[in-house]
């Protein structure tokens, strides 16, 4: 069964945002959202993860769980999803340009 997917991306190539035009509407600049089914979901995502080079993505698509959704992420970025009990926390990594102490 197709369900809504959303797809947000930051700094990839452009090929990679041309293919997922084909799929999916970009509403914003790197923001695409369709609907598509499972399969479709996971092919585009197989993509872009072996496509983002020094960019990140986030991918958001229904589930049954408490949220209503899940969330996966690729590319080096400063949020990660943590389950927290079944839910999905976004946890934030310092950021590596943190001043030192003199």
């Amino acid at each position: 069964m197709a369900a809504m997917t959303l797809i947000s991306l930051t700094a990839v190539p452009d090929h990679l945002r041309g293919a997922l035009t084909r799929w999916l509407l970009e509403v914003t600049p790197q923001l695409y959202i369709g609907t598509v089914s499972a399969r479709v979901r996971d092919e585009l995502w197989t993509t872009v993860t072996a496509s983002i080079q020094e960019g990140t993505a986030v991918l958001a698509y229904p589930t049954d769980n408490e949220q209503g959704f899940a969330l996966r992420t690729a590319g080096a970025h400063r949020r990660t999803p943590i389950d927290f009990d079944g839910l999905t926390l976004i946890g934030f990594n310092p950021s590596k340009e943190v001043a030192k102490p003199s």
